[in-house]
Protein backbone atom coordinates (compact mmCIF):
# COMPACT_ATOMS: atom_id res chain seq x y z
CA UNK A 1 0.00 0.00 0.00
CA UNK A 2 0.97 3.38 -0.51
CA UNK A 3 1.78 5.39 2.15
CA UNK A 4 -0.53 8.36 1.04
CA UNK A 5 -3.23 6.17 1.67
CA UNK A 6 -2.54 6.36 5.66
CA UNK A 7 -3.34 10.01 5.85
CA UNK A 8 -5.58 11.14 9.05
CA UNK A 9 -8.94 12.44 7.95
CA UNK A 10 -9.67 15.89 10.06
CA UNK A 11 -13.32 16.18 10.55
CA UNK A 12 -14.90 20.29 10.05
CA UNK A 13 -18.19 22.06 9.75
CA UNK A 14 -18.74 20.31 5.90
CA UNK A 15 -17.83 16.82 6.60
CA UNK A 16 -19.14 16.39 10.26
CA UNK A 17 -22.10 13.82 10.41
CA UNK A 18 -24.17 15.77 12.69
CA UNK A 19 -27.20 14.39 14.29
CA UNK A 20 -30.54 15.01 16.27
CA UNK A 21 -31.19 12.93 19.76
CA UNK A 22 -33.42 13.58 22.32
CA UNK A 23 -32.47 12.38 25.86
CA UNK A 24 -35.15 11.87 28.74
CA UNK A 25 -33.45 13.61 31.88
CA UNK A 26 -36.02 11.72 34.08
CA UNK A 27 -34.40 10.52 37.39
CA UNK A 28 -30.65 10.72 36.21
CA UNK A 29 -28.40 12.15 38.44
CA UNK A 30 -27.40 15.60 37.60
CA UNK A 31 -23.66 15.25 37.16
CA UNK A 32 -23.23 11.82 35.56
CA UNK A 33 -25.87 13.06 33.24
CA UNK A 34 -24.39 15.92 32.45
CA UNK A 35 -20.85 14.88 31.43
CA UNK A 36 -22.58 12.03 29.31
CA UNK A 37 -24.38 14.86 27.81
CA UNK A 38 -21.10 17.21 27.07
CA UNK A 39 -19.51 14.11 25.56
CA UNK A 40 -22.30 14.16 22.91
CA UNK A 41 -22.20 17.28 22.52
CA UNK A 42 -18.36 17.47 21.76
CA UNK A 43 -18.99 14.90 19.75
CA UNK A 44 -16.18 12.60 21.87
CA UNK A 45 -18.71 9.21 20.93
CA UNK A 46 -18.17 9.87 17.02
CA UNK A 47 -14.82 7.76 15.01
CA UNK A 48 -14.66 11.00 13.27
CA UNK A 49 -14.00 12.96 16.73
CA UNK A 50 -11.91 16.60 16.13
CA UNK A 51 -10.61 18.54 19.20
CA UNK A 52 -10.92 21.21 16.93
CA UNK A 53 -14.34 21.61 15.25
CA UNK A 54 -17.64 20.95 16.37
CA UNK A 55 -18.38 17.77 15.23
CA UNK A 56 -20.57 16.54 18.03
CA UNK A 57 -24.57 16.13 17.70
CA UNK A 58 -27.39 18.80 18.42
CA UNK A 59 -29.01 17.71 21.83
CA UNK A 60 -32.22 17.95 23.15
CA UNK A 61 -32.90 17.21 26.63
CA UNK A 62 -36.58 16.84 28.14
CA UNK A 63 -38.21 16.29 31.63
CA UNK A 64 -34.96 18.31 33.26
CA UNK A 65 -37.35 19.14 36.28
CA UNK A 66 -37.05 15.61 37.16
CA UNK A 67 -33.40 15.26 37.15
CA UNK A 68 -31.66 14.20 40.75
CA UNK A 69 -29.42 15.35 43.27
CA UNK A 70 -27.36 12.85 45.90
CA UNK A 71 -27.45 13.81 49.56
CA UNK A 72 -28.09 17.33 50.52
CA UNK A 73 -27.12 19.03 47.66
CA UNK A 74 -30.45 20.34 46.90
CA UNK A 75 -30.22 22.42 50.15
CA UNK A 76 -26.50 23.02 50.17
CA UNK A 77 -25.73 23.68 46.77
CA UNK A 78 -25.88 27.25 45.85
CA UNK A 79 -26.00 29.27 42.54
CA UNK A 80 -24.38 32.88 42.44
CA UNK A 81 -24.24 35.47 39.90
CA UNK A 82 -24.33 39.03 40.14
CA UNK A 83 -27.12 41.38 38.40
CA UNK A 84 -23.85 44.07 37.67
CA UNK A 85 -25.46 47.05 40.01
CA UNK A 86 -23.46 47.74 43.65
CA UNK A 87 -24.41 45.33 46.14
CA UNK A 88 -25.96 42.94 43.35
CA UNK A 89 -24.88 39.45 44.18
CA UNK A 90 -27.30 37.27 44.57
CA UNK A 91 -27.63 33.25 45.81
CA UNK A 92 -30.19 30.70 45.18
CA UNK A 93 -29.79 26.89 46.05
CA UNK A 94 -30.55 24.25 44.34
CA UNK A 95 -33.77 23.86 45.58
CA UNK A 96 -35.16 27.28 44.56
CA UNK A 97 -33.61 27.14 41.21
CA UNK A 98 -35.60 23.67 40.33
CA UNK A 99 -38.51 25.68 41.18
CA UNK A 100 -37.82 28.38 39.46
CA UNK A 101 -35.76 27.56 36.25
CA UNK A 102 -35.15 23.66 36.19
CA UNK A 103 -33.58 24.14 32.87
CA UNK A 104 -30.64 26.57 34.50
CA UNK A 105 -29.38 23.74 36.65
CA UNK A 106 -28.95 21.73 33.75
CA UNK A 107 -27.52 24.19 31.58
CA UNK A 108 -25.13 25.27 33.98
CA UNK A 109 -23.81 22.19 34.77
CA UNK A 110 -23.48 21.22 30.97
CA UNK A 111 -21.94 24.56 29.85
CA UNK A 112 -19.01 24.13 32.96
CA UNK A 113 -18.03 20.72 31.44
CA UNK A 114 -17.79 22.07 28.16
CA UNK A 115 -14.24 23.67 26.65
CA UNK A 116 -13.85 27.55 27.62
CA UNK A 117 -13.10 29.19 24.13
CA UNK A 118 -15.02 29.87 21.40
CA UNK A 119 -15.68 26.52 20.75
CA UNK A 120 -17.05 25.67 23.57
CA UNK A 121 -19.51 28.31 22.87
CA UNK A 122 -20.67 27.37 19.75
CA UNK A 123 -21.29 23.75 20.96
CA UNK A 124 -23.47 25.02 24.03
CA UNK A 125 -25.36 26.31 21.16
CA UNK A 126 -26.38 22.77 20.06
CA UNK A 127 -28.36 22.25 23.44
CA UNK A 128 -31.96 22.82 23.62
CA UNK A 129 -33.18 21.97 27.18
CA UNK A 130 -36.93 21.94 27.82
CA UNK A 131 -39.17 21.00 30.77
CA UNK A 132 -41.58 18.47 30.66
CA UNK A 133 -42.02 16.01 27.68
CA UNK A 134 -42.44 17.81 25.08
CA UNK A 135 -40.22 19.75 22.20
CA UNK A 136 -40.51 21.82 19.22
CA UNK A 137 -37.95 20.14 17.35
CA UNK A 138 -39.91 17.17 15.75
CA UNK A 139 -38.93 18.67 12.21
CA UNK A 140 -35.56 17.45 12.60
CA UNK A 141 -36.29 14.06 13.12
CA UNK A 142 -34.30 13.41 16.45
CA UNK A 143 -33.54 9.91 17.28
CA UNK A 144 -33.91 8.91 21.06
CA UNK A 145 -30.45 8.39 22.70
CA UNK A 146 -30.17 5.94 25.70
CA UNK A 147 -27.18 7.64 27.85
CA UNK A 148 -26.17 4.55 29.21
CA UNK A 149 -24.97 3.38 25.60
CA UNK A 150 -22.80 6.23 24.95
CA UNK A 151 -19.18 5.34 26.17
Amino acid sequence: MSHLSYKTISANAETADKQWVVIDAKGQNLGRFSSVVAYVLRGKHKPNFTPHADCGDNVIIINCEQVEMSGSKMQEKEYIWHTGYPGGQRVRNAEEMMKRQPHKVLEKAIKGMLPKNKLGSQLFRNLYVYVGGEHPHSAQQPTVLDINTVK
